[in-house]
């Protein structure tokens, strides 16, 4: 009877006890950067690759497991070749997570997971050691050609498509997304108070995330003072608080601007016509100077009222920023117009008495008669 080696004496003892395809809980007992050595109650100890252990190669064992920790592994290969068993890991948990994503496709569970890569075609993400892909059409409600914002941000997405045997395994966060526009459309009406995250600043306004659904926060609509820049008013990832002033199907327009805060509601008592008031030229055109008298309410002072003199344009004596007194000639409140005056609070002119008086006493033309006249 020929003697048997080490390693066939080995492979026969475990034979005995394990064997391939088994599942058995095991300690860590030394963690390597490319591999653990487990402890399966055997005679060998178990080996775990870190390619079996998970399949996101992003993973720093040494920082992933501590010896003593406690596993669940399985049996790969009783003897590696090198008297040594041949563990996985991460199988188990593909296994399980294969089942649990055949019960969220079922049931069209909502998962969430981190973006582990941005590919040129869409997303992947990792569930259970799974990896799942999301294509570009279907990782938002709009068209994003550019998907890098999406790195490491946790997302949330429904099964789509779901073959095992394949491997295919598609998501399909659109749907989320259209079902929440839908849903917080219903819920929300003209005049509601919302608050919502900038998501993007532009020349002419900003858009409001208002929890699954943009709306316009246009310019105009962005305080009761007059604002050129918005860039320099907002940043994207602030919270704002809107009013919802206008649905049209799927475009919702939105205003700060609060009927509380409104400078106007008590501007008939304050700028009575006749009053003289003190503000700061805002702006200037061709045919007049817009004057701030608070932040809101802007005047109009036309260039026929600046000066008793003629004026060709207001920027010819005034300056943007200046102070200036002047008289209130008009209010409409409906309209939102204030006229002022600077000529009426000039003084009248005096009148030349001397000339006057000269003139009085000066002959008319032609009225005296020569001396000699009458002199041949």
């Amino acid at each position: 009877m020929s003697e048997q080696t080490f390693e066939q004496m080995l492979e026969e003892s475990l034979k005995k006890t394990i064997r391939s395809g088994d599942i058995v809980e095991g300690k860590v007992i030394e963690v390597k950067p490319d591999f653990l050595v487990i402890d399966i109650g055997q005679k060998a100890d178990g080996i775990l690759p870190k390619s079996e252990y998970s399949n996101d190669a992003s993973i720093d064992l040494l920082e992933a497991v501590k010896p003593g920790d406690v596993m669940e592994v399985k049996i790969l290969k009783v003897n590696d070749g090198e008297g040594q068993v041949s563990l996985t890991h991460k199988r188990i948990v593909a296994d399980r997570g294969s089942k649990r994503l055949e019960q969220a496709f079922n049931d069209q569970e909502v998962l969430t997971a981190k973006v582990a890569r941005v590919l040129p075609k869409g997303l992947t993400v990792v569930v259970d050691d799974i990896n799942i892909f999301i294509p570009i059409s279907l990782v938002s409600d709009v068209f994003e050609k550019d998907l890098t914002r999406y790195q490491d941000q946790e997302i949330s997405f429904v099964m789509k498509d779901y073959d095992p045997k394949s491997r295919r395994y598609i998501g399909d966060r659109k749907q989320i997304l259209e079902k929440k526009k839908k849903d917080l459309l219903d819920q929300i009406k003209e005049g509601d108070i919302i608050d919502g995250i900038v998501k993007n600043v532009t020349d002419f306004g900003a858009f409001v995330d208002l929890g699954g659904i943009d709306g316009l926060l246009h310019i105009s609509e962005m305080s009761w003072s007059r604002i050129d820049n918005p860039k320099k008013h907002f940043n994207v990832g602030d919270t704002v608080k809107v009013m919802v002033k206008e649905i049209k199907g799927e475009k919702i327009a939105l205003s700060a601007k609060f009927d509380d805060d409104n400078p106007w509601k008590d501007a008939e008592s304050k700028y009575v016509v006749g009053n003289t008031v003190t503000g700061t030229i805002a702006r200037m055109a061709d045919f007049g100077a817009f004057v701030e008298l608070e932040p809101g309410v802007d005047a109009l002072l036309h260039v026929s009222q600046i000066s008793k003199d003629h004026i060709e344009k207001p920027s010819d004596v005034l300056k943007k920023g200046e102070e200036i007194t002047a008289k209130i000639v008009d209010f409409n409140k409906e309209t939102q117009k204030i006229s002022l005056s600077m000529k009426a609070l000039l003084p009248d002119e005096p009148e030349d008495t001397e000339a006057a008086e000269s003139a009085e006493e000066a002959p008319a033309e032609g009225g005296e008669s020569d001396d000699n006249s009458g002199e041949e």
